[in-house]
């Protein structure tokens, strides 16, 4: 049994936040906001023009008793891939932490989905949005902090797409490269990128070297469900 058996993987995509785009946090409410903002700042700097990314909002917040740790998710349109990005394990709202040079817990969690072959768009987007909150669940429930150049091993046979074909079936972490760390009014925030990789491939991971080697043998950090393993 899988990483993403364990939390019910299968039922992700139903469970995954509110279905109707929400433009920044909580929907509107007045409420300080520098965290978010800042996060927003960094991805419209790479993607401008796009001041209304696809945004899937939770409805009840993890701090009222939610399930889900992030806030929201925004989905950049990269060209040939969609960029995904959590809001909710760095302080998106006011300082609450006692260290003022990191934000929460100084990350968030992103990834890239490449376009090309998915059938149903709609239903892989919402299916990542659920990966994504069961990392952060992860993170915030159990204080598993993931880092660069680690790799998650699932066990699992079922692919992580939507309809569970693919080969991918966990992942590694990697610095995302197409955004920078940012400093905010809250502290420092890192984006830590996921990346979808092969049974196989991950069978051959001992080390943060062995994650940075495939990688560099990967050759992209846009996760693709139809290509081929490296191994």
């Amino acid at each position: 049994m899988g990483l993403f058996d364990r939390f019910k993987k299968k039922d992700t995509t139903a469970n995954t936040p509110g279905n109707t785009p929400v433009n920044g946090p909580a929907g509107g409410d007045k409420v300080s906001s520098v965290g978010w903002d800042a996060i927003t700042a960094e991805f419209e700097r790479v993607y401008p023009g796009q001041s209304d990314p696809k945004h899937y909002g939770t409805i009840i917040k993890w701090k009222l008793g939610g399930n889900d740790p992030l806030d929201g998710i925004s989905i950049y349109d990269g060209g040939d891939y969609w960029h995904f990005v959590g809001y909710g394990l760095s302080e998106l709202y006011e300082k609450e932490s006692d260290d003022p040079d990191v934000s929460g817990y100084g990350v968030e969690y992103t990834f890239k989905l490449k376009k090309e072959g998915c059938e149903d768009e709609e239903g892989e987007i919402r299916c990542i949005c659920g990966i994504l909150q069961t990392l952060a669940r992860l993170t915030a429930g159990q204080g598993e902090i993931f880092r660069p150049y680690e790799y998650i091993y699932t066990g699992q046979t079922t692919g992580i797409d939507a309809h569970q074909k693919s080969n991918l079936t966990g992942f590694i972490c990697v610095p995302d490269p197409t955004v920078n760390t940012i400093q905010t009014p809250n502290g420092q925030v890192e984006f830590l990128e996921f990346i979808g990789m092969t049974d196989g491939e991950l069978k051959t991971l001992n080390s943060h070297d062995s994650v940075r080697e495939i990688y560099e043998k990967l050759g992209s950090d846009v996760t693709d469900y139809h290509r081929k393993s490296l191994v």
